[in-house]
């Protein structure tokens, strides 16, 4: 059992840092970053339209109809054994939208199981999954879309299920590139609790962003205000009369938001750096940083394949590692009939 509590206690730190600080919801595996562009742009981003298929569980408004074919994997490394994996897919229904679907896993592990004497007595896995759908349509300069997801997490032999939907839209300006987004998610219901006297609340969650890259500057700017609905997000202890475990007013502002920067050298290879005021607040020791709340990664294209990698800093002791390698199913076709 002391494998397992350090399992979801290291788990529980790192999610709630990434999404709701001192909030009380279940299936919060749902925020966290999915694919490696999220990773390496500080770990949300609903405004960065057409540039990767795992988007999807991000904004279901971001995939269009440029990405028909396009199929993602990525994975997703923890501490000890837990590690996320994901799938994505868009396919373009000619003049009517574009539909997309995806899953992703969270493995939390095997973990023994014990009597009370102490005798071993067997093992149990943990794990949470998500099957989402998605469909989008682009009027003029805007394009909405929605999605449903199924949700089922399994923690230590206890299960919940629950239905969400998530709406978005995101306007794509005509000349420039400029993009802003807007996105409701994880609205929904509970079907199944975990027990009897369990009462799952949803990751409820509004968020608004922008992402712009100037005419003649090789950098793409984004920002993403997220837990927007949200009262607090900052954690601290209101009895303490230790000054500096009470937030300003500066970080409780700053703490909603996410910042990220793409250097896009050419359409093969870019570097990204992101920020991450919440998590750096959060999971930074008294004395250091120890890089919470920063991450970068890379993007290079080989061929008909894309490879990106990201690194997002959590504490002294380590980080994440994010991998994902997509590419476009229709490329492969088309060679294939031209040959």
């Amino acid at each position: 059992m002391l494998r397992f509590t350090l399992y979801i206690f290291t788990f529980l730190i790192i999610v709630k840092s990434q999404a709701q600080i001192g909030g009380k919801k279940s299936y919060e595996f749902l925020n966290i970053p999915h694919t490696a562009m999220l990773s390496g742009l500080g770990g949300i981003n609903i405004s960065s339209v057409d540039k990767d298929v795992n988007l999807l569980f991000s904004n279901p408004a971001l995939i269009g109809q440029s990405m028909d074919g396009e199929i993602g994997f990525n994975y997703l490394a923890y501490f000890t054994d837990i590690h996320l994996s994901s799938f994505a897919y868009a396919h373009n229904l000619e003049n009517t939208g574009t539909l997309a679907g995806g899953i992703q896993y969270l493995s939390l592990g095997t973990i023994d199981t014990y009597d009370p004497s102490g005798e071993l007595t067997g093992t149990v896995r943990s794990g949470e999954l998500n099957t989402m759908i998605t469909f989008s349509h682009q009027i003029n300069n805007f394009r909405l879309g929605g999605g449903i997801k199924w949700v089922a997490s399994n923690i230590a032999e206890n299960r919940s299920n629950a239905i969400m939907f998530d709406v978005g839209g995101v306007f794509i300006h005509p000349e420039k590139d400029l993009n802003i987004g807007l996105v409701i998610k994880n609205t929904g219901f509970v079907v199944t609790e975990y027990s009897e006297t369990s009462t799952s609340k949803l990751p409820f969650d509004v968020q608004i962003g922008f992402s712009y890259k100037p005419e003649h500057m090789p950098f793409r700017f984004s920002i993403t205000g997220y837990n927007l609905t949200q009262k607090e997000v900052l954690y601290y202890e209101s009895g303490n009369s230790l000054s500096s475990d009470v937030p300003s007013g500066f970080d409780k502002v700053f703490s909603r938001f996410v910042i990220g920067t793409e250097v896009v050298f050419n359409e093969n290879f870019n570097i990204r750096v992101g920020y991450n005021h919440l998590v750096r607040e959060s999971l930074r020791l008294e004395q250091i940083g120890g890089g919470a709340g920063i991450s970068f990664g890379l993007m290079i294209k080989v061929k008909k394949i894309e490879f990106a990698y990201s690194h997002g800093g959590y504490h002294v002791a380590g980080g994440i590692n994010n991998f994902t390698i997509a590419t476009n199913i229709n490329r492969f076709v088309a060679g294939a009939k031209t040959k």
